[in-house]
């Protein structure tokens, strides 16, 4: 049988794209997208959602405390019974209402190489740093800002010429690419959680 994700985003939602890419030529096997949700009306992602055929939905957040809108996007998730909430540019920081519906059942996908580089404009930040290398990173969502276990980073070389749009095109191949293998390494359970540390399991030949 196979696993439900439900992703969310706030804008374009190419990590979105990226996995229902992955499903489709089944480098995912196991899983199908239940729901995509969105917060924004308008958001490119839900329209592309809809063009292939995937249920989607918006849930408009502006005006509505943080827990308040937590709780319907919660019920939404549930009544689609959801195994795994993705979210692909969602840009709200989760309540522990929400963490505590989904415990480590919640995958999110940063532009930097965390802890370097929370928040919003990862690649603007890393550019104004000076560090040679940036990334991404795929972890587990507590309710703390891009704060929770780390399953799989990849790193991206800073060229000298670099702008945050050309840093942020390269980083965001990495992401697509990254952000699949994280979501095959949960749905098939090869991990365990020591402390703060995501131990991967070998995938069977």
């Amino acid at each position: 049988m196979k696993k439900r994700i439900s992703v969310l985003l706030s804008g374009r939602g190419s990590n979105f794209e990226a996995l229902a890419d992955s499903i489709a030529s089944g480098r995912l096997p196991n899983a199908e997208i239940a729901l995509v949700l969105s917060n924004r009306e308008g958001a490119p992602g839900i329209e592309s959602a809809r063009a292939r055929g995937i249920e989607s939905r918006v849930i408009p957040s502006k005006g509505l405390e943080r827990e308040a809108y937590d709780k319907q996007v919660v019920a939404a998730l549930r009544e689609k019974t959801v195994d795994l909430v993705c979210l692909a540019g969602f840009m709200r920081l989760l309540s522990s209402y929400f963490v505590a519906a989904f415990p480590k059942r919640i995958l999110n996908i940063h532009p930097s190489l965390l802890p370097a580089f929370p928040g919003l404009e990862a690649q603007r930040q890393a550019l104004e740093h000076g560090v040679k290398f940036s990334g991404c990173t795929v972890h587990f969502v507590d309710e703390h800002l891009d704060a929770g276990p780390i399953v799989l980073q990849a790193a991206v070389p800073v060229e000298d010429g670099d702008s945050a749009a050309t840093l942020s095109e390269r980083i965001l191949a990495e992401e697509h690419r990254i952000y699949t293998e994280a979501v095959r390494i949960v749905l098939d359970g090869r991990y365990r959680i020591d402390g703060r540390r995501v131990l991967i399991t070998p995938e069977k030949q």
